[in-house]
């Protein structure tokens, strides 16, 4: 069975996939995920920032194996392709039998927001209603999606991209506005979803109590996050290993992780409640397997 990219968004639902999501979060930190370290080979198709990669990321948990195949090439974006394209196959774990084949795409958007959300309902400041986003991609407009379904007391979303157009753009489709960085920076969440290589948000500009969900920039050379955001603050990892080793906003930084949000959503760690935090995600094979099952689940659902 292949399920397109377009069947997969007509059953995938925030919804569904946050609180799935979360359990696979805390199953993750108890130790109940086989899952490796993925495999990254650079694909040597063009030199420096429009040289490609190609990750394999294998994971068993529960019932079911998967193996994700991602693509990430920063050229497309001038090429009207988009960036990131991934294929997921999902597996019977009694059997090895192929239960299905799926676009990973799309699936990859949604649990990078879903991850975020979840985080969002454990880490998030008291009273928080200001939302500023770095950047004006994929990842922003997901995550408003995917925080609108946890976060019924946001009022305001700021917008800031080095492209002001895809800012305004991306505002107008939203209901937000498009400002400064500074502006962006000084909201009460604040997410940073790029792929620059070098800092975009200061920690000088950051809230006191603020929560930043830093998604973006993957790989232990590029960063998001300058030394006083990251030093200046209680860290928490979707996972300590992945992010020490694929995270240059804590590579690069020293900073300490504090805590997986596993265990903060379980209950075996906590996270202040009035200090700045940085949650930093650099994504898992477990987010998608939990994805993919849910596609495979509700299609199969329907073909009864």
């Amino acid at each position: 069975m292949y399920i397109t990219e377009d069947q997969v968004r007509a059953v995938l639902t925030y919804e569904a996939l946050i609180p799935a999501i979360r359990q696979a979060l805390i199953d993750y930190s108890a130790g109940l995920v086989n899952q490796p370290l993925r495999a990254v080979l650079r694909a040597g198709n063009a030199e420096g920032a429009n040289n490609g990669w190609f990750a394999v990321m294998p994971v068993v948990a529960g019932d079911t194996m998967a193996v994700k195949t991602v693509t990430f090439f920063p050229g497309n974006a001038g090429l009207g392709l988009h960036t990131h394209m991934a294929v997921v196959e999902l597996l019977s774990r009694a059997t090895g039998e192929p239960l299905a084949v799926m676009d990973g795409r799309l699936i990859t958007e949604m649990r990078t927001a879903a991850v975020s959300a979840a985080a969002f309902q454990a880490l998030a400041p008291a009273g928080a209603s200001s939302f500023g986003i770095l950047g004006s991609g994929v990842q922003a407009r997901a995550h408003i999606e995917a925080l609108r379904v946890v976060w019924p007391g946001m009022r305001e979303i700021r917008i800031w991209s080095r492209n002001r157009v895809h800012a305004q753009q991306l505002a107008d489709d939203t209901g937000a506005r498009a400002v400064s960085r500074e502006e962006a920076a000084g909201a009460d969440v604040v997410l940073t979803a790029t792929a620059s290589p070098e800092p975009v948000l200061e920690g000088r500009w950051l809230g006191e109590h603020s929560l930043v969900l830093a998604v973006g920039a993957t790989g232990g050379s590029l960063r998001e996050l300058d030394d006083e955001a990251m030093l200046g603050a209680f860290v928490v990892a979707e996972s300590r290993t992945c992010v020490e080793r694929e995270a240059g906003d804590v590579v690069l930084s020293g900073a300490k992780v504090q805590a997986e949000i596993g265990e903060i959503l379980a209950g075996r760690a906590a996270a202040p409640s009035r200090r700045r935090i940085v949650f930093k995600s650099v994504g898992m094979a477990i987010e998608d397997l939990t994805a993919a099952r849910l596609v495979w689940q509700a299609r199969q659902s329907t073909r009864r």
